[in-house]
């Protein structure tokens, strides 16, 4: 069955999270594999969130790819029905189209077409379609991982996960996700003496005492850290700008403004080189008369390897002092798969041959979170994709988690001819 045809079929269910309704994905999933004779299963830890996992081919080699069924809420405003799946001078339209149901497409219909070779393959294909990752994935990779580990076990995994291509002059370059920063979410708590507020002398304004803390914050520059990925990556950028670049000698923030790119891969690149800290939520008071005695504040902290929760907390007392209490509401280590592997060198080739000779392959880290860090996690390298076709519309970045998502037919080809010459190769 042809990508396309899967992924309008696909963004047609409306598997917004939450609540989610995954299953309504994994059991439309099961109808295709279940008529091609692939052996596939549902779980589902709860009514309605279910996965999909499908296996096809048998021998020593595994090789997992990875998606996720859900996806965020359209919002207002759209142009066209974000739940249409509508194909139209080759564009496919709706919520899902980037993020990922493009992935998931492209991934079983390459599962769909190795079948439908008749050629068996030496070693096996596991194909998923995991429910909640928008909202953590405790009911979707998580669950999976913690419970169901044997069926996930491979030599690696494709998920998503890297930036789409960007040009350079001629140049086409693709990214491939090696890791993500860790979570480091924390949560701010001051605490004073609430009193009348028409004589706030005598009471302690916690408002006031937080406030100056997140004052200290939003002055904090974080020291820079550079892994061995993010500086390949810079050095390769400033090669095909055409300007020099010595880690040790040049500031990175300067090098990132004189590449000229593109302000939200500018400012992803600049996060990739420092531990960030963004006070995204605050609370405290109860009436206008009153002088509040408490004051919450929630930090989404994003770590790089080699800092921890220690570091974290360290550098958040060394700013805001020893009164404000500090609370961890989620912690999750960086994740990272070396580039310097069979794996890696196996997806850098075939993107080249695919791409053209023009192209560049380069690893990327994400500043955000996805489902690999839960295969990592579990010892199962993880490589994320964001493959597009020459051409494609640069202005379809913006639309993801944004409004008016859509993907070119030409690019969801490149995914699926990708992901099928990938198990084609490494399973045969």
């Amino acid at each position: 069955m042809e990508p396309t045809a899967i992924l309008s079929d696909l963004i047609k269910i409306n598997t917004v999270n939450p609540p989610g309704n995954e299953t309504a994905v994994a059991r439309y999933l099961k109808q295709l594999f279940d008529s091609a004779g692939i052996p596939n299963e549902i779980i589902e830890p709860e009514e309605g969130r279910g996965s999909f996992i499908a296996r096809l081919g048998s021998g020593p080699k595994k090789l997992l790819y990875f998606a996720h069924a859900d996806v965020v809420a359209a919002g207002d405003d759209w142009d066209f029905d974000p739940f249409s799946g509508e194909i139209k001078d080759g564009i496919i339209y709706g919520r899902g189209a980037l993020d990922c149901k493009d992935l998931l497409a492209a991934e079983v219909s390459a599962a769909l077409q190795l079948a439908a070779t008749g050629k068996p393959l030496n070693g096996e294909l596991i194909v998923v379609a995991a429910a909640d990752e928008e909202t953590g994935g405790s009911l979707g990779a998580k669950c999976l991982v913690e419970n169901y580990l044997e069926k996930l076990q491979a030599d690696f995994a494709i998920n998503e996960g890297a930036e789409l291509p960007i040009c350079m002059g001629n140049r086409m370059i693709y990214f491939l996700q090696v890791g993500e920063k860790g979570t480091a979410w924390c949560r701010l708590k001051a605490r004073g003496v609430s009193c009348h507020g028409s004589v706030p002398s005598l009471g302690e304004n916690a408002v006031l005492k937080l406030s100056r803390a997140l004052a200290a914050l939003g002055e904090y520059r974080p020291e820079i850290k550079l892994i061995p990925e993010v500086e390949t990556l810079l050095r390769e950028l400033a090669r095909f700008r055409g300007l020099s670049y010595d880690p040790a000698r040049d500031a990175v923030d300067s090098l990132i403004d004189r590449l000229d790119l593109e302000r939200g891969f500018a400012e992803t690149l600049r996060a990739m080189t420092r531990m960030t800290v963004s006070p995204n939520r605050v609370e405290g008071g109860l009436k206008t008369n009153i002088v509040p005695d408490r004051c919450v504040a929630e930090l989404d902290i994003r770590i790089l390897p080699g800092q921890d929760r220690a570091y974290v907390e360290g550098e958040l007392r060394r700013l805001i002092g020893e009164e404000i209490e500090i609370e961890f509401m989620n912690y999750i280590a960086p994740t990272f798969s070396t580039s310097q592997s069979d794996y890696y060198r196996l997806l850098e080739s075939l993107t080249l041959e695919l791409a053209g000779r023009e192209a560049v392959c380069l690893p990327y880290v994400s500043t955000g979170s996805t489902d690999s860090k839960y295969l990592r996690g579990a010892g199962i390298p993880a490589y994320g994709i964001g493959h597009m076709a020459a051409g494609f519309d640069q202005a379809v970045r913006t639309t993801l988690h944004g409004r008016n998502e859509r993907t070119d037919v030409a690019s969801l080809q490149l995914k699926t001819q990708f992901l099928f010459e990938l198990a084609r190769r490494y399973l045969s």
